[in-house]
């Protein structure tokens, strides 16, 4: 059964129980699936054919889900948009996706108004509110649509090593077995209540939770965005079980003054993943709640995201891993060859399981590349110990993970090399108390030219999303390079292995 149908029984058998809580407004499980298939209905009734791609631009909103849902539902395909992604990154998607339609939240229209794809329409959430006004029309029958497994339901696109993000596709499949085996790993079960603070366009909050905790009939309380003060008093106030948090969310949360006199008595398990979380945080994590679990969780879009996860009774004594691979899942550490490589021996991480993506929107190359005889290379590079857990050495692609959102190196220099005044520049990852490691600028100034670093930074503000903007610019006479030309990365920042 597939999550659209899936949801549709959980209507008819549990219709009262709350699904969403959002500010203060409760849908229950019936009056969410009436305003899905409104959804759904507007767009058949609009001529919109299977598999269509709607672009979804909103922030975190029970909305956003009906919207995720409902346009699944009617056999459309979604597409959730990065909205921290600067004007032409997010035209980039809009043009090669060559969506059809946009659903946008009107708060953060400015980056819309940018933009210049053309679509069929656009519907606004809040102001003149189109899309309210559709979830409220009783006029609007739905007519059900076969769905198939391998229909894709969902498209995420994540940024490539080439500078240009890429469409994963994802199946009906993909997402329920990522319910499936992320709701059988975290012991979820319909008692469960899901507070999301992390943006729901990224596949983890989507998929890691929201899905999961759909799976087994539970609750989502959403949180417009991460908020010292607000993100404790709904881990306070709201009943939650559960949370999930980039590690930044938590050593913010951690070194609040009072933080030792909080009780949160009904949270279970605290989720963690996104990015490396230091061993210190995670100790005076457990210290402070004794009574909460932790759970690491590890994998990529590409796979849903689904790979491997540690439990809290590793949690400590096997600070660095990202655990055993989930249920229904393959996980090998291989050689160039594709051979499985004996324990501690460092090799690409592979992935195989129902939950691995269809391929990479138009692009059969980077598929071809990416998935071979059913297994993702994953471009992470690990080693298995002796207890069979899985440990991230380090990434294949010289991606950084900055506060949980994944940063390409290639892509922010292809935007330093369009500064006139810059000979060359390389971007690495250095540590930061807060993000966990942040983007740093190399650079070498063209002869006679001068520049600021200031001047640097506020270039690339204008063309890359704000978390990809280098911190720090520091120029050089020349870049250090190996005899075949080579930069030597390794050699310009401090860099820490890191786990995601």
């Amino acid at each position: 059964m597939l999550l659209p149908e899936l949801f549709g029984n959980y209507a008819k058998n549990q219709p009262d129980k709350v699904f969403t809580s959002y500010n203060g407004r409760e849908w229950t499980y019936h009056e969410f699936y009436e305003k899905a298939k409104r959804i759904a209905a507007y767009f058949q009734t609009k001529g919109y054919e299977k598999e269509d791609i709607i672009a979804l631009y909103s922030l975190n909103t029970d909305v956003f889900l009906v919207c995720y849902f409902g346009l699944q539902l009617g056999g459309f395909t979604v597409m959730p948009v990065n909205t921290k992604l600067a004007v032409p990154e997010v035209e980039y998607i809009f043009n090669h996706s060559e969506a059809k339609s946009l659903i946008y939240d009107v708060r953060i229209e400015n980056v819309i108004n940018e933009t210049q794809h053309v679509f069929h329409e656009k519907l606004a959430i809040g102001g003149e509110d189109q899309l309210g006004k559709i979830l409220e029309d009783e006029s609007l029958h739905f007519s059900p649509v076969p769905l198939g497994e391998h229909d894709t339901s969902v498209i995420m696109y994540t940024s490539g090593t080439t500078g240009k993000p890429k469409g994963v596709m994802l199946t009906h499949r993909n997402i329920i077995a990522a319910g499936e085996v992320w709701s059988e790993v975290m012991d979820i079960t319909e008692n469960d209540r899901m507070l999301v603070s992390t943006p729901l366009f990224h596949c983890a909050a989507a998929h890691v939770f929201v899905v999961p905790v759909t799976y087994k009939g539970g609750t989502i309380i959403i949180e417009e965005a991460f908020s010292t003060d607000k993100t404790l008093a709904l881990l306070q106030n709201a009943q939650p079980t559960m949370f999930f948090g980039v590690p930044a969310m938590y050593t913010i949360l951690l070194n609040l003054p009072h933080i030792k006199e909080i009780e949160l008595p009904t949270l279970r398990l605290f989720g963690y993943g996104a990015a490396p979380m230091p061993y210190e945080i995670l100790k005076k994590l457990k210290e402070t709640f004794p009574n909460i679990k932790v759970q690491n969780l590890y994998g990529q879009t590409e796979n849903a995201p689904a790979a491997s996860s540690l439990k809290d009774h590793h949690a400590l004594n096997k600070i660095g891993s990202v655990g055993e691979p989930l249920p229904q899942t393959e996980v090998r550490v291989v050689d160039e060859n594709g051979n499985s490589l004996p324990i501690g021996q460092v090799g690409e991480i592979v992935v195989k399981g129902a939950q691995v993506m269809k391929g990479y929107l138009k692009d059969d190359q980077e598929t071809a590349r990416a998935i071979k005889d059913g297994w993702l290379y994953s471009g992470d590079l690990g080693r298995f110990d002796e207890d069979g857990l899985l440990y991230i050495v380090d990434r294949k692609k010289d991606m950084l993970i900055r506060g949980g959102e994944n940063v390409y190196p290639v892509e922010v220099e292809e935007v330093l090399y369009q500064i006139p005044e810059l000979l060359e520049a390389a971007v690495v990852g250095v540590p930061h108390p807060v993000y966990g490691e942040v983007p740093k600028a190399y650079a070498v100034l063209k002869e006679g030219k001068s520049l600021t670093a200031a001047q640097v930074m506020d270039y690339c503000s204008t063309q890359l999303a704000k978390y990809k903007v280098p911190m720090e610019v520091e120029f050089l006479n020349e870049l250090p390079r190996n005899a075949s030309g080579k930069v030597l990365k390794h050699t310009l920042g401090p860099k820490e292995n890191m786990s995601v």
